[in-house]
This record gives C-alpha cells, structure tokens and sequence, in this order.
C-alpha cells in the first residue's frame, strides 16, 4: 500500500531551509512590531500577508517576484472582502446564526473563485486552501479593527515579503538575471481542469461547512472554516490515491499538532516568546510542506491556532477539541469529494444496458 508508505517517507530537500527562513522572517518582523507598538489586535493581517512568502519558492528573482506580487495581492483582496463580510452582520442588524450562515457562503464562494484564479496563473502552492483560510479566519472576527488599519498591515507586510523575496540578490552567488517572466497561458484542457477543480472546492468547501456548521450548532463548538479548510486539502495531487492520502496525512498531522500545541500553552509563554513560538513553527511547516505532509501538519497546526489566540484569546481546551473534530469533518468531507467520481463510474458501469 502506498498510501501509508507516504506517512513515513520524506522526499528530497530542494534549498527548503531558504524558503523557510524566508518565511519565517517574513512574519516574525511585522508580528514583533506590532508587540512593541502594543497592536497584536492587527495580527491576524500580518499573518497572513506573510504567506505572500509561501509562493515561487525556488523560482528565478524575477519570476518569484511576479509571482509573489500576485500571490500578495490576491491574499490582500481576501483579506479586504473578508473584513467587509464581517461587518455586514453588524450593518443590517443580524442574528449570529445568520451571520455564521453568511460567512459560510462567501467563504464557499472565495474557495472556488480563489482556486480558479490560482489554477490560471499557475501559482504553487495549488488551490484556495490559504484564501479559504484567511477570508474566514478574519470574517469571523468579533470586535474587528479599523479597517485601514488592518489593510496597511497587510500591504505592508506583502510589501516586506515581496523585498524578502529579492533579497538574496544582494549576493552576487545567488543571483539570477532578472528576465520579465512570459505570462502563463493554459491550454483548453488546463482551463476545463481549472474549471472542474474550481467546481469541487466550491462542493467540498460548501459542504463541510455546512456539516460543520450543524455539527457545531449541535454539539456546541466552533470554528467552522477549520472543516472548510481541511475539506479542500484532498483536492491537490495528481491521483485519486495521493489525495485521498493527504486527507488522512491532514487528520494523523493534526492530532500531533495539537500534542504539541498543549505541551506550549502548559508552557505559559510570554507574547514576545508567542510570536517566536510563531515564526519558529512557519520555519519547520515550510522545511517540510513539500517533503513529508505530515510532519508539516505538525508545525501547522500550533501556528495556526497560537496565531488565532493572539487576536481572539479564548480557552485552549475548546480551542483543541474544536481543532480535531472540525479537521476531522473536513478531511472526511474532502476524501467523500475525491472518490465520489469513481464510484459514480463504477456505478454506472454496473447498470444492466436499458
């Protein structure tokens, strides 16, 4: 069986401890100057205007920087919609239930429209699962910031990312030409594809939040997007098999995670020791997100959760349960996504000519 062998095997390293530390700089200095200025209210933008760094990861200067200029202002436009999703319940006066309702669609919404946008200019990493991420992480937000307070956070730290990005240039050994990149074009086929892919993250994004959304209202817990998130991570790979792996990879890596996550909160850390915690988890997730999805998932999971205790602290307890089964829901919800094609064929073809 392959798919257990991928939970114990590690791929080769490709300069991954680059793109880390880029990573991790590029959200640990806006995180830390928002500390010293007393501001971590803002940091949830910062967050994610870092993951601008995620994108063109061993690319020439020239093609990263395009690259990661798209990557950046596509996360800023989320981020933008996300804060105004956020206070249309406050605008018209709406019920949390209704205004959870909401949140639940525009992110359905923002998952396929992001992975169609994603898919046609060719960015790695594949879909919308960071954009699903954002938009409900910040739209679910109660007492929301400024807004042009949260959206200079954001510009700013994609503008840092984007100059950490070049940085290397300095060195005259790491230098590449700066040659402008041809634009991506795709090919009818890569656009149906995108189409079709656009298609199933609306599905599976749609459905576990619904799924989690009921299960929450019934069993008393939160945090939806989390099954939103985890719904659209079996969507990427190029087999049926491998997906279907990441959707269990997601599960096992989280449990651990959040192993993890309980031995740092036990830990008591100080908000200065936080935003280390923070860049130091960004640094192992990006050492092995295309190595070992697994072990990646185990730095993933503290720095997300820390990164949503720093903005709306709440108990840890709830924070870990709420984590597990949403994940849960979710990968389950994306795996059922995944199979559904093939079974509908093999039903098919079981059918007695009419």
């Amino acid at each position: 069986m392959k798919m257990p062998s991928e939970m114990f095997t590690m791929a080769p390293s490709r300069n991954d401890h680059q793109v880390a530390l880029r990573c991790a700089v590029g959200v640990f200095v806006p995180l830390i100057t928002l500390l010293l200025l007393d501001r971590l209210d803002l940091a949830v933008f910062a967050s994610f205007g870092a993951f601008t760094g995620i994108y063109g990861r061993n690319e020439p200067h020239a093609k990263r920087f395009v690259i990661q200029l798209r990557g950046g202002l596509l996360m800023v436009l989320v981020m933008l919609l996300a804060t105004l999703t956020a206070r249309t319940g406050e605008a018209f006066a709406l019920t949390a239930s209704n205004t959870t309702w909401i949140q639940v669609l525009a992110t359905t919404v923002v998952a396929g429209g992001c992975s169609l946008i994603i898919a046609w200019w060719r960015l790695r990493p594949a879909g919308s699962l960071f954009h699903i991420f954002a938009f409900a992480a910040i739209a679910s937000i109660p007492d929301q910031p400024p807004l042009w307070q949260g959206m200079l956070v954001a510009v700013l730290t994609v503008a840092l990312s984007l100059l950490i990005g070049i940085s290397s240039r300095v060195v005259r050994s790491h230098r590449t030409p700066w040659v402008r990149p041809q634009p991506p074009r795709l090919t009818p086929g890569e656009k149906r594809a995108a189409r079709l892919e656009a298609v199933g993250y609306l599905i599976a994004a749609g459905l576990a939040g619904t799924l989690g959304t009921l299960a929450g209202e019934w069993l008393g817990f939160g945090h939806n997007y989390w099954a939103m998130v985890a719904a659209v991570v079996p969507l990427v790979g190029h087999t049926t098999r491998h997906r279907v792996s990441r959707g269990v990879q997601r599960i096992v890596g989280t449990a651990l995670g959040l192993v993890l996550l309980a031995g740092i909160l036990l830990l008591r850390p100080a908000p200065w020791q936080t935003v280390l915690v923070i860049a130091a988890c960004q640094f192992g997730a990006e050492m092995f997100i295309a190595r070992q999805y697994v072990l990646a998932q185990i730095f993933v999971t503290p720095l997300a959760l820390i990164s949503t205790l720093l903005v709306a602290p709440s108990s840890p307890v709830i924070l870990l349960r709420d984590r597990i089964v949403e994940t849960a829901i979710g990968a389950a919800v994306g795996i059922a996504v995944v199979l559904a094609p093939t079974l509908w064929r093999r039903l098919r073809g079981r059918q007695p000519p009419g």
